[in-house]
């Protein structure tokens, strides 16, 4: 058995990594899931090389000083007071900084999920730009909120003052959830910014774009700035009396020829496998639905399914850029799964269960379409040291690396090797669903009479969980390399007239 470690890993790296290229967010409320959880699913976008690292952040007590980006060699010199008593938190950082966590849940339930890279409009840039020096970036915000928020509400409140106060660094859109509600923040402008709560019965999709338009300042269902609507109308972007309802992403986001072909399609997709009722064109863009309906309640299997979506099927299949060779460079329209992926996960919180189990998140490494995803509960005391190793060099010892040396492997011949890779960990998944609802059923038995024992079977189940996830990619790493080194040698046999050496 491998040496296990608590993820409390000191910040340390060198060089500043770059802010995600492009991502994937659909947000689910309770009432259009199937078993009535709270759904969030999301695909961090930039570079197969950003190896990705597990980390558990414990409880601090006492703590006096600044948490500063630059300290982590993060994207800028953006600082914020560190909270005198912080929460135990989880998060997935990328191995230069430490920041940049991704995903994560902290001890009172609050989960976090950003961040999704957007764009305002650039005359409304030019007049309130974003804070690049010392501005709140993707960097920051979990190292920030998950520490304090005690809710989903008041992470967002937190945020937004920080955006209003010291502003954003860059354009973000983030999920923040707890046990009763699920919440996503855009921001507008360098200090602009709008949040709204996921409708129960409904689910939102956003691809690079900001999605959210309607505000109504006396409903609690929206939080903004103090100065969304006035900035907006003093600054030409809001006519009230031509314009009518205001519209938030008609007054701060970019609409333009960029979003028809590299973020429109991908909401377009996710709408059309969670409501193919839907009769809509993919060109029509900021028409989409901001918050849809789906035909059929949501699971976490249809979220892993949008995920590892690349229009393999259905009105865009001839837009698919794997299955009949790559053509990335060729194809206008990018999918949802793509090669630089370096993380995704759908994030699931159950609030009729005990909060270590009843918060989970599937987490996959590297391309969805050819990765695995693996449940991690927030209650796991311990990760096993190597899933929190690897650089941006390949590597024979992390996890990270062992599951994109198989990618890259099979997209050297897509169309021939990806099935063999899908059928086996779709196989997989299937059966360690049996084996978790399993787990899931004895440990609530359990935990109520012994709590210790409980922990100790949490661990145990999803560090087996982890190694045996582990152990079919080595084994499928196998299989592949042996149907490349048979293909390549036929190609390149070179034998005699008489075929007999």
């Amino acid at each position: 058995m491998r040496h296990f470690k608590l993820a409390a890993l000191a910040a340390a790296a060198a060089l500043a990594c770059g802010s995600a290229l492009a991502c994937t967010t659909v947000v689910v409320g309770s009432g259009a899931t199937a078993d009535g959880s709270i759904l969030i699913a999301r695909a961090a976008d930039s570079s197969a090389l950003k190896a990705q690292h597990l980390v558990i952040h414990p409880a601090t007590k006492g703590v006096k000083g600044m948490y500063r980006t630059a300290d982590h060699h993060g994207a800028n010199n953006f600082e914020y007071p560190l909270p005198e008593n912080g929460m135990r938190y989880t998060t997935v950082p990328n191995w230069k900084t430490q920041v940049h966590g991704a995903t994560g849940f902290n001890e009172a339930g609050v989960g976090f999920s950003g961040t999704e890279s957007i764009f305002a409009r650039d005359d409304a840039l030019k007049i309130d730009p974003y804070n690049e020096a010392t501005g709140i970036t993707e960097d920051d915000i979990p190292e920030v909120l998950l520490p304090r928020a005690k809710t989903a509400r008041e992470g967002v409140e937190l945020l937004g003052h920080i955006v209003e106060t010291i502003g954003a660094g860059e354009g973000f859109g983030v999920v923040l959830m707890d046990e009763k509600e699920v919440w996503y923040f855009e921001t507008g402008t360098g200090h602009q910014w709008l949040a709204q709560k996921t409708p129960k019965d409904k689910y939102f999709a956003s691809g690079n774009q900001g999605r959210l338009q309607k505000y109504d300042p006396k409903s609690p269902d929206f939080l903004a700035s103090k100065t969304l609507v006035e900035w907006a109308t003093k600054n030409g972007f809001y006519d009230p009396k031509k314009d009518g309802e205001f519209n938030f992403s008609k007054a701060y986001t970019r609409d333009d020829a960029r979003d028809r072909d590299y973020n429109d399609p991908r909401v377009w997709q996710v709408q059309k496998i969670l409501t193919p009722s839907l009769n809509q064109k993919v060109t029509d863009g900021r028409s989409f639905p901001v918050w849809a309906t789906p035909d059929s309640k949501v699971t976490v299997e249809d979220l892993k399914t949008i995920l590892r979506n690349h229009y393999e099927s259905g009105e865009l299949a001839s837009h698919d850029p794997y299955t009949n060779g790559l053509k990335g460079d060729a194809e206008p329209y990018r999918p949802i799964s793509v090669f630089r992926t370096y993380e995704s996960h759908v994030m699931q919180v159950r609030p009729w269960l005990p909060k270590a189990i009843g918060e989970v998140t599937y987490l996959a490494m590297g391309m969805a379409d050819l990765s695995v995803y693996v449940p991690i509960y927030s209650g796991m005391s311990a990760y096993p040291k190597h899933w929190g190793e690897g650089t941006d060099k390949a590597d024979s010892s992390s996890l990270y690396w062992k599951f994109r040396k198989l990618q890259t492997l099979v997209m050297t011949d897509y169309p021939k090797l990806a099935p063999i890779v899908t059928k086996a960990y779709a196989d997989f998944e299937k059966d360690l669903a049996k084996r978790q609802a399993a787990f899931e059923a004895e440990y609530v038995k359990t935990v109520k009479a012994d709590p210790k024992k409980a922990q100790a079977d949490l661990d145990h189940f999803s560090i087996q969980a982890m190694a045996d996830a582990e152990a079919l990619t080595e084994d499928l790493l196998n299989q592949v390399f042996t149907v490349r080194t048979e293909d390549i040698q036929k190609v390149n046999f070179f034998a005699n007239r008489s075929k007999k050496d």
